[in-house]
Order: structure tokens, then C-alpha cells, then sequence
């Protein structure tokens, strides 16, 4: 099987990189690329995101027929993919950081900033905080309700049908930390810097 880490200079991914790895040992072949011949044969696809929304759109714009591969991965050949941070945030229609920006369209909704009620919460929103499973995925097998995860983000996902949150976390609100649907899946939070919880959402990810 192969894994695939999409690698479009982003922000630094080591830590995706290192912890996809760690868990597939030398049972599965993980690639970190740009191709898109290699992303298109790909059994999973990985989208980490580090940056600004503007900028990881951007990222993704910059190399030609990036986009249009990641749609027929996830919208038509429907494989699993999963987005991390900002690779969550992307799957929205639209994005508010820096300036309005236009998103994947995939889970239909926005990307604003969090309310931190006139600066009685910090941002960004860094350490690590409990989340709140909302829905059985396959994602959180064998991951307790409550459990802690690491975040570092000033920006939320807002999508618009809520069936498509599987987690949300206690910031200002209940901000979402976790969405599907259907193949393509999302953490808000770093599972790569999540410990062995966060390892496990890896292993899970990789073995659907």
C-alpha cells in the first residue's frame, strides 16, 4: 500500500513526515511528493497544512494540476485522504485569514477566525486541549472521549451541516477539531504532535 504526504512547501512537515513512519514501519510504502502521477496511484493522501489559509491555497495553486489531481483523488476516484490544520481548513468553500480566499469546496462552509471574546482567550489557540467525539468514525477507533490533543491554530473550520463534525473542542466555543465525509477526513488538531493518541488517529488513518 501506499500513503501519500502531499509536499507543496507549506511550512515544515517533518513532524507529518517522521510519525507516518514511525507508525507504517515496513508494512506500508510512505511517499512525500509533489507528482501527480505518484499522488493519483496512491492508495491514502495526506494534506498537511501549515501557513496561513491564503498561503497553503497558494502552495497548492503554485504547482500546476495540483488541485485538479487532489479533486479527482477525493471527489471522484473517492480514496481516503485526510487533512491536518490548514489541509482541514481547505476542504471549506471559503477562507477569511490574510485576505477572502477560495477554498476546495469539498465540505461546504467558511474558515474565520476564532471569537476570543475581546481577548479573554489567546491567540493563537497553542497546547494541548480535550476533545469532545462527537460521532462514531473510523478515525477515533480506540480513542477515548476527552482525550487530549495538540493544537496551534487562530482559525476555525465553520461548516455548513453540522453531520459532518466528528469532534469539537472547548476554545471561546465548541470550535471543530474534526471532520468527514464520506472518504475524506480532518483533524484541526496535530495528531503527528499528539503522542501515542495521536499516533493511533495515524494508524487508524493508514489502516481504513
Amino acid at each position: 500500500m501506499n500513503v501519500t504526504i502531499v509536499d507543496y512547501n507549506s511550512g515544515n512537515i517533518s513532524s507529518v513526515i517522521n510519525s507516518f513512519k514511525e507508525v507504517a514501519k515496513d508494512k506500508v510504502n510512505i511517499e512525500v511528493t509533489s507528482d501527480l502521477e505518484t499522488i493519483k496511484t496512491s492508495d491514502k493522501v495526506v494534506l498537511p497544512g501549515q501557513g496561513s489559509f491564503k498561503s497553503c491555497i497558494d502552495g497548492l495553486k503554485n504547482i500546476n494540476g495540483l488541485i485538479d489531481t487532489l479533486n479527482e483523488f477525493a471527489l471522484g476516484s473517492k480514496k481516503p485522504l485526510l487533512g491536518i490544520c490548514v489541509g482541514l481548513q481547505m476542504f471549506a468553500d471559503i477562507g477569511y485569514e490574510e485576505v477572502e480566499t477560495k477554498g476546495l469546496g469539498w465540505i461546504s462552509g467558511k474558515v474565520s477566525k476564532i471569537d476570543n471574546q475581546g481577548g479573554k482567550f489567546k491567540l493563537p489557540h497553542i497546547g494541548w486541549n480535550e476533545i469532545n467525539i462527537k460521532k462514531e468514525s473510523k478515525i477515533f477507533k480506540g480513542i477515548e472521549n476527552n482525550s487530549h490533543m495538540y493544537f496551534v491554530h487562530s482559525y476555525e473550520f465553520v461548516p455548513e451541516d453540522k453531520s459532518v463534525i466528528s469532534a469539537t473542542t472547548d476554545y471561546s466555543t465548541n470550535v471543530v477539531c474534526a471532520a468527514e465525509k464520506q472518504n475524506i477526513f480532518g483533524t484541526q488538531f496535530h495528531p503527528e504532535k499528539s503522542d501515542k493518541i495521536g499516533l493511533k488517529i495515524i494508524d487508524n488513518f493508514i489502516n481504513l
